[in-house]
């Protein structure tokens, strides 16, 4: 995944999930904070009106949960370029992030009890120890252990994300992943947190409404990924891609364009009942159609920035569709066995 895509993630998703899941611990930062001013504006006799520093507890939680999930992602890359995941195993995951944020969402909207088993807890004992930090830690030390500890309570969009990670194979790329991707939360993160204790409760109804509907939207899209990434003839995003590429002029040869938005052509006819070679051209292309996935055919490269990679087909029967995506089953694209030869 491009960098600033996981920014761009964490900017606008990402912070609302991770607000829903992680708030809790922001809270008792933020409750330790207010009650210590609270002491030190009575005990001063001012009559001013009372005003809590809530922006350096916040900002000190968010850079304590920054340099976590940045180690965090350096271990899952590393992890994966043991793995190495198959295209398969990278399917299942998604949908199983994608099944697990649509109970989340539901569960939210309390549709039914049996969402309840959708929610991740720590385990009591972890619980009551924050608490009992949370309230007996000094005014560094309580946001700094709150924000290492969101590690515990990764939101359903960060699941995604480490399962990225862990797919790039790379301690380095895993790292900048979610550097990228925490950093493009903490906007968000500081705005809401920091506005909503200055307004109250008032719009926590509605806030939780909006987050149920993201965690609903993004499931939706993490199962489409899947569904992709495992070669499945139907998808959201695959019915819309191929639907708009037939309505242009059939598209024959033995190349295909990797740019920054997809491969093109999208659907490529090819003849049917004997052995094809395939080019792959990339020209600067750093997006995430450079790590490409055949699943039908379990071939999963990353090409070079520019440069020219072949891949051979065996000979297929006339009819024959075979699928192909980017390794975050993004731009969804496909070979299709229907020339004469």
């Amino acid at each position: 995944m491009n960098l600033f895509v996981a920014f761009i993630t964490g900017l606008t998703t990402g912070g609302l999930g991770c607000l829903a899941v992680q708030g809790g611990l922001l809270t008792s930062t933020l409750a330790h904070q207010i009650e210590q001013d609270m002491l030190a504006h009575n005990g001063s006799g001012s009559t001013s009106k009372f005003k809590p520093h809530i922006a350096q507890p916040i900002l000190l939680f968010l850079l304590a949960k920054l340099i976590a999930y940045t180690i965090l992602g350096y271990l899952l890359g590393s992890l994966g370029m043991v793995l190495q995941l198959t295209p398969l195993m990278s399917a299942i995951l998604y949908f199983a992030i994608g099944i697990f944020m649509i109970g989340n969402g539901l569960r939210m909207f309390n549709v039914h009890p049996i969402f309840r088993f959708f929610v991740i807890e720590p385990p009591s004992s972890l619980t009551r120890y924050i608490r009992r930090k949370s309230k007996n830690g000094t005014s560094f030390f309580t946001p700094i252990l709150l924000g290492t500890l969101t590690l515990f309570l990764p939101c359903g969009v960060t699941q995604a994300m480490m399962a990225t990670a862990l797919g790039t194979g790379s301690p380095t790329q895993g790292a900048m992943l979610m550097f990228s991707f925490i950093l493009g939360t903490s906007p968000l993160f500081f705005s809401v947190a920091y506005f909503a204790t200055r307004l109250g409760s008032a719009m926590e109804k509605n806030f939780t409404r909006i987050v149920a509907v993201t965690m609903l939207i993004m499931g939706l899209v993490q199962v489409d990924t899947g569904l992709n990434l495992s070669g499945a003839p139907f998808s959201i995003s695959r019915t819309i891609s191929i639907v708009q590429a037939y309505a242009l002029p059939a598209q024959t040869g033995t190349s295909i364009e990797v740019t920054e938005n997809g491969y093109f052509p999208q659907v490529l006819h090819l003849p049917a009942n004997q052995e094809v070679s395939i080019e792959w051209v990339t020209r600067n292309t750093q997006a995430c159609s450079r790590s490409v996935v055949v699943p039908d055919l379990e071939y999963q490269k990353i090409l070079p920035t520019t440069g020219r990679v072949t891949m051979d087909i065996p000979a297929q029967e006339k009819g024959a569709i075979i699928r192909y995506t980017c390794s975050m089953g993004m731009y969804p694209s496909q070979f299709v066995f229907d020339l004469e030869e």
